[in-house]
């Protein structure tokens, strides 16, 4: 098993290639966005997609389940009113209402020992549907 970083309060452990994709996707741009899962049977968080510098927020959406739970990361680029081009990296919690109770408490609980596995973000959202964590919402965030 490659190497992983326990979270203490959940006995859940990352796995090295979550901390490496994150790390590619912040210092060498490869990566728009990840999306990861806990699998329980493991107790390991995984990778569960990557999306690549072409895809977008819109690709990001799609790919998080509508009644699953899943955590995501996604950078965000922007232009500022100082027509500075910028960076912003966003924690995403998502915990749609159709997820079985056991596990939104699963990923409530497993969130801080991720967020300090992946060393980072700027911001920090937890959503239940895709209204919370529009491309609006983003971009308010990110000003």
């Amino acid at each position: 098993m490659a190497m992983a970083f326990k979270m203490a309060a959940t006995g859940m452990w990352v796995i090295d290639e979550c901390k490496t994709s994150f790390m590619e996707m912040k210092w060498k741009k490869v990566h728009r966005f990840i999306v990861f899962k806990i699998d329980e049977a493991s107790r390991l968080v995984t990778v569960d997609k990557v999306g690549g510098p072409s895809e977008g927020y819109d690709e990001l959406a799609a790919s998080l389940p509508t009644d699953d739970c899943r955590y995501a990361v996604f950078d965000f680029d922007f232009v500022t009113t100082d027509n500075c081009k910028k960076s912003k990296i966003f924690f995403i919690a998502w915990s749609p209402s159709a997820s079985r109770i056991r596990e939104k408490m699963l990923y409530a609980t497993s969130k801080e020992g991720l967020r300090r596995a992946l060393e980072g973000m700027h911001y920090d959202m937890q959503a239940t549907d895709p209204t919370e964590m529009g491309m609006d919402v983003i971009k308010d965030r990110a000003k």
